[in-house]
């Protein structure tokens, strides 16, 4: 049932169509709305028909569609994608890649949908499609928040749309308790929806002692979806159009859906009026009232929208006036059905088959941002969404519990309501960010990412990409200390303060890595740190700024490899007397020791610290050679050597 009031939101009644196998009787019943019989029909026709036209396969593949038969559907759409391949339109691709997901082939439609998206070329949605996927395969990987159990209160037809009524639940179902029975429902051979009321056990959600609701509401056709302000007097439901007890009907012979509103008085419907948007041309449906009664939210597919069914609103002032209704826009809707809407707690829940979930319709979950827009559409994952169609979900104030509706398998009908709590989310944040070579300023890729908590505790690890970009899930409210490393070069940390937003992201924290062999100099089978050399005043050993910007070129590899041991040796030229060379260099040695010391270098990393004046001159200036001030200037060095890393 669920393709008249949870996609198309528009009825075309005719009774007593008399079934035959022919092709002109199928398109017929297909024309009149007559799925369940127009399915049979075309199954039966095109057994017989060895080149069936794209139109002909379209209506055989939707008769099956707009009654849930999935299998079925796929048969045929398959079939038009093999006659129309790159041709096929825009909603035929969707409902062809909504089969396949419906019967669990989801590789097969990611290779589909990509193709379309291909052919589209809209980057937008490209980029929509990547991030919703990549979202939903997060949420497969985590802990479900919610648990749910179908509701003994369900029949073999469908019970769907629960909403909060004070203390009670109101719902919309096919169950055949009224004297309209002998009137079916020519879509799917179901009688016409009315609305009821339950009580509810708080214990287990459960729902029991149903009646129909508002007694003098119900008619022979449908009534639907209902919403209540917050002291249950006022009520908006999904009605068909009326006029003198007989539909009222477009230029296609279509009967489309309205909205109602009237006052509820001793358990009666009085002050019935229709709002000033509905229309004879266009459906307007699931109404859902905010909890301060100033916006309401319902589905349409008026001209103008994006896709077959849009979510809008409209404001509504004290004194009752509404405001015209203005569409959610392409970040909510799009070329599929976009309905169900509820809100609660800033929170707009609404069904779409157009984002890209798990199949058919799935329940999305959106925040109100400050500036009055609606944030990305966020999938609300297992078990909430199946391969089938999930709707009309609702949750209580506390976000604790509630209420959605689902055609799944293991249901008792066509759809069946279900219950759900919902456990509190773990908050957590994502730190993003890229890692880049020190020296190049290229990225890094394959660097190890770490966080830690305070007490040293891994929290989590993942590697950078080949753009060097790396991301992180970690607690919220914590202190997290990040580590980046790599083989062969030095690592960096940052530490990062986590907010308590949940499912915030924390950007930018990038990472500087150091090659090491582009710290260290090899002479002679000998590596060395890469240092200028370092100069003091005439006569002294005291370390001079100068001498510093140097030194913290042997602190730093230091601390980056901890594993690096070193010997200092100093030297001088030749000139002044021996002995007081030698006494002077190893001065320098031990200051430049005592400096690296100073800035938190375990000491037994220095094995030691010698000064060797002149006795191991690099070129030709000893005592009694002229040389110049370049020449003297080679023998006047430090080295600081790895002996181990």
């Amino acid at each position: 049932m669920r393709k008249l009031y949870i996609l198309c939101l528009i009825l075309s009644i005719t009774f007593g169509f008399a079934q035959k196998t022919n092709l002109k009787k199928a398109d017929a019943l297909f024309r009149n709305y007559a799925y369940a019989d127009a399915s049979k029909a075309y199954e039966e026709c095109l057994q017989h028909i060895k080149d069936p036209s794209a139109q002909t396969l379209k209506n055989a593949a939707d008769s099956y569609y707009f009654i849930s038969d999935s299998r079925n559907a796929l048969k045929w759409y398959r079939k038009l994608y093999e006659v129309q391949g790159n041709n096929l339109t825009d909603i035929y691709y969707l409902r062809y890649i909504q089969s396949m997901k419906a019967v669990m082939d989801y590789e097969e439609a990611d290779k589909i949908t990509k193709e379309y998206l291909e052919k589209k070329g809209d980057k937008k949605e490209v980029s929509r499609y990547v991030a919703q996927k990549k979202y939903m395969d997060s949420v497969a990987k985590a802990k479900p928040l919610y648990e749910i159990k179908n509701l003994a209160i369900n029949t073999s037809k469908s019970d769907f749309g629960a909403t909060f009524f004070q203390e009670k639940v109101v719902f919309t179902s096919a169950r055949d308790t009224t004297k309209f029975s002998e009137k079916l429902y020519t879509w799917n051979n179901q009688p016409f929806l009315n609305l009821y009321v339950a009580e509810r056990n708080p214990a287990d959600g459960s729902l029991f002692n149903e009646s129909v609701f508002l007694p003098n509401v119900m008619t022979k056709y449908h009534e639907a979806t209902a919403s209540f302000d917050s002291q249950g007097k006022t009520i908006y439901y999904t009605t068909n159009i009326v006029k003198k007890n007989k539909l009222v009907v477009d230029e296609d012979k279509v009967n489309n859906f309205q909205i109602v509103k009237g006052s509820i008085v001793d358990n009666k419907l009085e002050n019935v009026q229709k709002v000033f948007f509905d229309s004879d041309e266009y459906s307007v449906g699931h109404p859902s009232l905010s909890e301060d009664g100033k916006w309401l939210f319902f589905a349409s597919d008026m001209p103008g929208g994006y896709g077959e069914t849009d979510l809008y609103y409209v404001k509504i002032a004290d004194d009752g006036t509404m405001s015209s209704p203005k569409n959610l826009g392409p970040a909510i809707n799009t070329i599929g059905n976009d309905l169900f809407p509820f809100f609660s707690n800033g929170v707009l829940y609404f069904s779409s088959d157009g984002h890209y979930g798990w199949g058919d319709l799935d329940i999305y979950e959106s925040k109100l941002l400050a500036d009055g827009t609606f944030s990305t559409p966020k999938n609300l994952g297992a078990p909430i969404n199946s391969n089938k169609d999930d709707f009309a979900f609702i949750i209580d104030k506390s976000n604790t519990y509630g209420y959605f509706s689902s055609n799944r398998a293991e249901g008792k009908g066509d759809d069946d309501i279900y219950s759900f709590t919902k456990s509190k989310p773990v908050c957590k944040q994502s730190i993003s960010g890229t890692a880049y070579d020190r020296k190049s300023k290229q990225p890094l890729s394959d660097v190890v990412v770490m966080a830690y908590n305070s007490f040293s505790e891994v929290l989590g690890e993942t590697r950078t990409n080949y753009e060097g970009k790396y991301a992180i899930e970690v607690p919220c409210n914590k202190t997290v200390k990040m580590i980046a490393a790599k083989p062969n070069y030095s690592s960096d940390d940052k530490t990062v303060e986590t907010t308590g937003e949940n499912a915030g992201e924390i950007k930018d924290v990038n990472f500087e890595l150091s090659n090491y062999d582009d710290l260290v100099v090899k002479r002679k089978g000998v590596e060395k740190v890469d240092v200028n050399p370092i100069y003091f005043d005439y006569d002294k050993y005291d370390i001079t700024p100068k001498a510093i910007e140097e030194l913290s070129k042997v602190v730093f590899i230091m601390q980056k490899f901890p594993n690096i041991r070193i010997k200092i040796e100093s030297h001088t030229d030749s000139r002044g007397k021996d002995a007081y060379n030698l006494k002077l260099s190893d001065n320098r040695a031990k200051a430049t020791r005592d400096y690296i010391v100073s800035q938190n270098i375990d000491a037994s990393r220095i094995e030691s610290a010698i000064g060797y004046g002149e006795s191991r001159l690099i070129n030709k200036c000893k005592n009694g050679v002229k040389c110049s001030e370049a020449e003297h200037v080679l023998n006047r060095r430090s080295d600081f050597i790895i002996i181990q890393k």
